[in-house]
């Protein structure tokens, strides 16, 4: 059985800051929270160095999850799959970045999709993964205006 999440922030920076900081992977660990300790790449992708292919490895001792970039259309968004680190068979996610309405800032919306690899688990890991990506977009959207 598959599950799914939405999570949306709004950032006053502009799509083009937000979207390099999040493509910007060696700085995760800056706003990220506590369980991005550590962020890098461990292949770049095209275009170079977190394009299509790129293996992004996330965590804090010893957990650390393993993910590929499935699109990359800046400043537009990107999506990813997991590779390893998680007890998830599939797991995808899109980060769309839009304009908002008033013209000034981001919309952040990041959707994902999970399918669990043990049957049971699927609502405590789509509740696991709504608390810690939902970090990841409300901690995106402060950073990108500190950035711009």
């Amino acid at each position: 059985m598959a599950y799914s999440f939405e999570l949306r922030s709004r950032s006053a920076a502009p799509p083009d800051v937000v979207f390099r900081v999040l493509a910007d992977v060696p700085r995760w660990r800056e706003w990220a929270g506590p369980f991005v300790r550590r962020s890098s790449f461990e292949r770049e992708g095209t275009p170079a160095p977190g394009g299509v292919g790129a293996i992004r490895r996330l965590g804090a001792p010893p957990l650390f999850a393993r993910e590929e970039i499935v699109a990359f259309d800046p400043p537009h968004g990107l999506s990813y799959v997991l590779r390893s680190g998680m007890p998830l068979r599939e797991y995808r996610a899109d980060v769309s970045l839009t304009a908002s309405a008033s013209g000034e800032g981001t919309d952040i919306v990041w959707r994902g999709t999970l399918t669990p690899r043990f049957p049971g688990t699927g609502a405590a890991l789509r509740a696991f993964l709504v608390f810690t990506v939902g970090r990841l977009a409300r901690g995106l959207a402060p950073y990108a205006e500190r950035s711009r």
